[in-house]
């Protein structure tokens, strides 16, 4: 038996300075887990589908190791706010807007994004 990928006509975008960047097919991210991009500028993002659906769009780079992993954390929820937690320090990062919930003074960009 085969197994194939369902796939659709929807693609996840990030917002950018100069417009919509098409990252990857919607059907290519599996929720609760995240997937490295590459952007225009060289810059890699994290990107997620969590159970219900929604994307989230973060920097992939840590900023306390400066490796390239976030979008291999382990993703969850605290106090209602979606976050991944870094795979090496175990930092964890809101999704929805960078903010770092473990240290305060730290933030990673997040950006907007869709499936169209």
């Amino acid at each position: 038996m085969t197994l194939a990928l369902e796939t659709t006509d929807l693609k996840v975008q990030l917002q950018l300075a100069d417009g919509w960047f098409t990252v990857c097919d919607l059907s290519m991210l599996v929720p609760g887990r995240g997937v490295a991009a590459l952007l225009p500028d060289g810059r890699q993002v994290a990107v997620f589908r969590d159970r219900a659906d929604r994307l989230y769009a973060v920097d992939n780079r840590d900023p306390f190791t400066g490796a390239a992993v976030l979008s291999r954390g382990l993703t969850g929820t605290h106090q209602g706010r979606p976050f991944v937690a870094s795979p090496l320090l175990k930092q964890r990062f809101d999704l929805a807007d960078g903010r770092c919930l473990d240290d305060e003074s730290v933030r990673i960009a997040a950006y907007q994004v869709r499936a169209a």
